[in-house]
């Protein structure tokens, strides 16, 4: 069996591989490493649970309040929020642990569980290990008064926005924006904080039943926003995904502005103002080469990390930086906050157009993207993609045709079951054709069973 916890929490089919009975053991078991590190140490423990809106959620939310409550820990419920709520409100309630249940991105049968140290951060790889290998083991457990109490901290939702508004002094005043919400755990709060700040907002799928989150809306489907960016005359388009971590926009003429635009757009935005730590951003193995040759230009430097919000994080850390992000629109301004949040980061993105009275297009052109094609392969062997003989031949001879004018990145998915191997170069044909033929050699020579 391979670890339980991939880079962003565990995550699986609800119901079949994230259970109720598997959501219960990891808060016990979380809740017991964390008391044998210390960090209950003193005074009785309490824990943060949120979730977004899948109908199995609301189950996945019992089950991890009860594994919680049964080991000793009392529990504020926060209800359906954005996993940067989660893991703010972890912080700003004195939380000692966060729970936030979520796939993200993935299609609503998918759930997830992630979980956050005491100050909103993510669980270190130790750490997550050590609660997989706490799965199931006998324990003593408390009773009468020393059981944990639940209650709901219905004043959640205001205390993050309120928190998010803070974080810049620019109003929106005259921008017209329209926000697709995913159907997620941004309906609520996105709109009304980009209303708040003086835009006038246009949200759309931003009506949750349990069931559609994600479905042919919010940040991996934007036809919808684009057609809706230009039928309203809108200044820009935000795309949230399920849980509102992540952030895509779409400029006026209703062209994709994806993470490696927004984290540029942000980096020089934050150098001008003398806010970037270091003159620094860091960013992953998948950014375009374009926003590497920009931000060169701009005179910033950047760290690149493998692909994964805590790996941006660790190396922001690591570095005393305070800006990074993905592709995919995960961007960290860890001065405001600990892991991504896309409305934090739609708002200091729309606070940049309305501050410098440029369109969203320009800002964007700062970044001359390469052509660059992603295939997902399936039903292979993960694993085994560093070890294979006829894939890394494959690979040589493709970076050998593309030379200094592309590259080429095979990695396992840290979310799904897949490899993925992207390729930049100078036209979309021949990256295309790249992606392919490699595509084909990962399936054959890792091919499961």
């Amino acid at each position: 069996m391979g670890r339980l916890f991939g880079t962003d929490g565990v995550r699986g089919l609800a119901n079949r591989d994230v259970t109720a009975e598997l959501a219960l053991d990891l808060s016990v078991a979380a809740a017991h490493v964390l008391a044998d590190a210390g960090a209950f140490s003193g005074h009785r423990p309490r824990a943060v649970v949120a979730r977004d809106g899948r109908a199995s959620g609301e189950f996945l939310e019992a089950a991890v309040v009860a594994g919680l409550a049964s080991a000793g820990v009392d529990v504020s419920l926060v209800g359906v929020l954005p996993t940067p709520a989660a893991a703010f409100l972890t912080e700003s309630l004195d939380a000692d642990l966060g729970v936030m249940l979520s796939a993200s991105h993935n299609p609503m049968p998918d759930n997830g569980i992630k979980f956050f140290s005491r100050g909103g951060h993510k669980l270190d790889d130790v750490i997550e290990d050590a609660i997989e290998q706490r799965l199931n083991d006998p324990w003593d457990r408390p009773v009468g008064a020393a059981v944990g109490r639940v209650r709901r901290e219905v004043k959640a939702f205001r205390h993050y926005a309120d928190h998010v508004l803070t974080t810049t002094a620019q109003r929106l005043d005259g921008l017209t924006v329209v926000v697709d919400c995913a159907n997620g755990a941004a309906s609520q709060v996105a709109p009304d904080v980009l209303e708040r700040a003086g835009a006038t907002v246009i949200a759309i799928h931003a009506e949750p039943d349990g069931l559609n989150i994600n479905q042919d809306c919010g940040s991996t489907h934007m036809g919808s926003l684009i057609d809706a960016v230009r039928a309203h005359g809108a200044d820009a388009g935000i795309a949230h995904d399920g849980d509102a971590d992540r952030c895509l926009a779409v400029d006026a003429d209703g062209n994709v502005v994806d993470g490696d635009h927004i984290l540029a757009i942000l980096a020089v935005a934050m150098a001008r103002q003398g806010r970037l730590a270091g003159n620094t951003v860091v960013a992953t193995v998948m950014a375009n080469l374009g926003f590497s040759i920009a931000m060169r230009e701009a005179g910033i430097t950047v760290v690149e990390t493998g692909v994964g919000d805590r790996y941006v994080l660790e190396a922001m850390r690591d570095g005393g930086f305070v800006l990074g992000g993905e592709q995919s629109g995960h961007v960290v301004m860890s001065q405001y906050a600990t892991t991504g949040d896309g409305l934090l980061t739609a708002l200091h993105l729309l606070a940049e157009v309305a501050a410098t009275g440029r369109p969203l297009s320009d800002l964007a052109s700062m970044v001359i993207k390469l052509p660059q094609v992603l295939v997902n392969v399936r039903g292979v062997d993960r694993a085994g993609v560093d070890g294979a003989s006829g894939v890394a031949a494959a690979v040589a001879a493709a970076e050998a045709e593309l030379g200094t004018t592309g590259r080429v990145l095979l990695r396992p998915s840290g979310t799904e079951p897949v490899i993925r191997v992207m390729v930049e170069a100078p036209t979309e044909d021949q990256a295309q054709e790249i992606a392919d033929g490699l595509a084909a050699v990962v399936a054959t020579d890792l091919a499961l069973g």
